[in-house]
C-alpha cells in the first residue's frame, strides 16, 4: 500500500500566498501610476551626433539595396544572409503594413552623442535601439553614417 502523504506538505503557507498577492497588487498599481502620470518609461535621448535618411529596396538575387533618401544615391548593396538587417527591417515593415503605409517614407538612422544608435521609422513612430543587439549587429547600420556625419536639424 502506498505511503500516505502528509497533508501539511501539500499546502502552501497562507502567509506566502498573501505576500505574493500583495506583491502583485503593488506591482500593478506602480505600473498603472507610471502610465497614468505620463512619465516616460525610457530615458530621454541624448543629442544627435549624426543622422542619415535611408531607404531600403529589394535588389536582385535577394539582395537589399541601401539608398540615401535625400539624394537617391545608392550607398550599399547587402547580399547573402544579412540576418540582422533583414530581421530588423522586417519588424519595421510589418508595422507599416499593419497601418497601411507603403515603402515611400524614409527611415532615419540616428547616432547619439552617448554612443547609442537608433533606426527610427517616422511614419509609424517605431524605433529600434540598435546598440541593444551588440556591436557586431549595430555595425551593420553604423557604417552607413560614415559617409554623411553632419547632424541633421530635423528631429
Amino acid at each position: 500500500m502506498p505511503a500516505l502523504m502528509n497533508k501539511a506538505s501539500e499546502t502552501v503557507p497562507r502567509q506566502a500566498v498573501l505576500a505574493l498577492g500583495l506583491l502583485l497588487i503593488v506591482t500593478l498599481l506602480g505600473v498603472a501610476a507610471v502610465r497614468l502620470s505620463g512619465t516616460p518609461i525610457r530615458a530621454a535621448d541624448a543629442p544627435t551626433a549624426a543622422q542619415r535618411s535611408l531607404r531600403f529596396e529589394d535588389g536582385p538575387a535577394g539582395s537589399v539595396t541601401v539608398l540615401d533618401a535625400r539624394s537617391g544615391e545608392r550607398i550599399d548593396s547587402v547580399s547573402g544572409e544579412a540576418g540582422f538587417l533583414r530581421g530588423s527591417l522586417r519588424a519595421l515593415v510589418r508595422e507599416r503594413k499593419l497601418r497601411g503605409i507603403g515603402s515611400g517614407p524614409a527611415f532615419e538612422l540616428i547616432a547619439r552623442t552617448d554612443g547609442r544608435l537608433t533606426l527610427l521609422d517616422p511614419a509609424t513612430g517605431e524605433r529600434l535601439d540598435l546598440e541593444s543587439f551588440g556591436p557586431t549587429n549595430s555595425a551593420v547600420y553604423r557604417r552607413w553614417l560614415q559617409r554623411d556625419t553632419a547632424p541633421s536639424l530635423q528631429q
